[in-house]
């Protein structure tokens, strides 16, 4: 994708000027931890506010622009509303400064000479070389495909500016919490150098998923996110919330399903990581 190629040749622009990466006071287990746990409670105020409109499918329907005025065939554009929207969108905020950031990274990428945002020296955790990882092609596809039929209600309203929005609000917090892989790998390199090591060199990448996984953990994160969307999504009286149980099957008393949330994290947003950890590994010595 040209966007993955202009990307990777700006980040190993960067890692030309930095051969290697100097431990970070401010990466830590703890701080990965802190991190993820408090994307999941952004991730799941995302899914609400989307499911509050309708699927809207007129936005994602591919809209034919060009071929008037002279326009030869070169200038003629196939895109959706949606995908039209988010880009131009992303363009602003590149021009913001908000890609200067590596926990940020656009679904399309974009040459920006300057920023409008004031200068700010971020702190250079990740190996330069591996900085590059990211699946948002992926995330692309599965927030679309998967997950959008899972959480809107079939219907048009017409408001599709705000549909979009919210689309794309849920796409950048996947994007950062997913693509945060790269920092969980590098700090868990970190801790255990001489094992990963060996097995980055094997280019192990069945032993690596082994030894970045833990099953335990994983369920923990899937209950807690699963509850969160139950506490979240509750409606809320003057007499205090709605009696609801996260056993719910209908999820009709939620403002977003929790069984939907429990389902993204099981097969995607971990699955996911793993997979942006695994890469960036096989990378970090580049």
């Amino acid at each position: 994708m040209a966007a993955r190629a202009i990307y990777t040749a700006v980040v190993c622009t960067a890692a030309l000027l930095l051969a290697v990466v100097p431990p970070s006071a401010g990466l830590s287990l703890d701080t990965v931890r802190e991190f993820l746990t408090r994307e999941e409670d952004t991730i799941v105020f995302c899914l609400i506010e989307r499911a509050r409109y309708p699927l809207n499918r007129p936005a994602y329907d591919p809209i034919h622009l060009g071929d008037g005025g002279g326009a030869g065939p070169g200038h003629r554009l196939n895109a959706s509303f949606a995908e039209l929207f988010i880009r131009e969108s992303e363009a602003v905020q590149s021009k913001a400064g908000r890609y200067q950031s590596l926990q940020e990274i656009p679904f399309f990428a974009y040459r920006v000479p300057f920023t409008l945002a004031p200068p700010y020296n971020f702190t250079r955790e990740l190996y330069p070389a591996a900085a590059f990882v990211n699946v948002n092609d992926a995330i692309w596809s599965v927030y679309f495909n998967e997950l959008l039929p899972l959480l809107a209600k079939n219907g048009d309203d017409g408001n599709y500016a705000v549909t979009v929005d919210s689309d794309l609000a849920c796409l950048q917090v996947l994007s950062r919490r997913i693509n945060y892989g790269r920092y969980v790998a590098e700090v868990k390199f970190r801790g255990d150098q001489q094992t990963y090591t060996s097995l980055i060199q094997a280019k192990d990448r069945d032993a690596l998923m082994k030894l970045l996984t833990s099953e335990a953990q994983e369920d923990v994160v899937k209950r807690r996110v699963e509850k969160k969307a139950t506490v979240f999504g509750q409606s809320i009286t003057s007499d205090g919330p709605i009696e609801t149980g996260v056993n719910n099957s209908s999820g009709t008393n939620f403002k977003v399903d929790p069984s939907v949330v429990y389902k993204l994290y099981d097969q995607w947003v971990i699955p996911l990581t793993k997979q942006v950890e695994v890469e960036y590994l096989l990378h970090r010595f580049d």
